[in-house]
C-alpha cells in the first residue's frame, strides 16, 4: 500500500510539473513581423534597418518624400524660400535630397532613422566652388503621414572660397524649416 501511495503521488507531482510549465505562453506564436522583424520575447519586434511600426510594418523614409517648401535664414545668407525633393536613395534607409540649399544641380543623400534624417559630411559644386554640407533633420509629430509634415534642418555649408553658412548647426543662425 505505501508503495502505492508513493507512486500515485509521484505521478501526480510529474503531472503537475508539466502541466504548470507547458502554461507559459508564446507571445510570438500569432505575432508576425513584416520585412525581416524578430519577434521578441516579450511580443514586440525588433525591426531591420530601415522600418519601423508595431510589427516593422512602415518603410522609415516614407514620412520623408515628397516636395517639400523650405524657409531659411543663414548666418551668410538672405532669407530664402525654396522648394526641394526628396525622393528614396539607394538602400531602404537614405533618401537623395534634389535642390539642396537652392542650388539646382545639387544632390545631397541623408539617411533615415526613424523621425531623423542625417547628412554625413559630402560636396557638391556650384560654378567654380565646392560646398561642403553636414547635418540633420528632424520630423516634427504631424497629424498627418506622408502628406503633410515639418521638419526642422540644422546644417552647415562651408565653400571652398572660406565662406561657411549656418543654419542652426552647432547652435549658430536658425534652423532651416521644411513644411510639405
Amino acid at each position: 500500500m505505501k508503495r502505492f501511495i508513493s507512486i500515485s503521488l509521484a505521478a501526480i507531482a510529474s503531472l503537475t510539473t508539466i502541466s504548470l510549465g507547458s502554461c507559459k505562453v508564446d507571445k510570438c506564436k500569432a505575432i508576425v513581423c513584416a520585412n525581416g522583424g524578430t519577434c521578441e520575447e516579450d511580443g514586440s519586434c525588433t525591426c531591420p534597418v530601415g522600418y519601423e511600426g508595431e510589427r516593422c510594418e512602415t518603410i522609415s523614409r516614407d514620412r520623408f518624400i515628397g516636395a517639400w517648401i523650405v524657409d531659411e535664414d543663414g548666418t551668410v545668407s538672405n532669407v530664402a524660400r525654396y522648394t526641394v525633393s526628396i525622393e528614396n536613395g539607394p538602400n531602404i534607409n537614405q533618401v537623395q535630397i534634389r535642390n539642396f540649399n537652392n542650388q539646382s544641380n545639387a544632390v545631397v543623400t541623408g539617411t533615415i532613422h526613424n523621425d531623423t534624417i542625417t547628412i554625413s559630411q559630402q560636396s557638391f559644386v556650384v560654378g567654380t566652388l565646392t560646398k561642403t554640407v553636414v547635418g540633420f533633420g528632424v520630423a516634427e509629430p504631424e497629424g498627418f503621414y506622408g502628406a503633410h509634415g515639418k521638419v526642422r534642418f540644422y546644417y552647415s555649408v562651408s565653400s571652398s572660397d572660406g565662406v561657411t553658412d549656418n543654419f542652426g548647426y552647432r547652435d549658430l543662425g536658425m534652423p532651416s524649416i521644411w513644411v510639405k
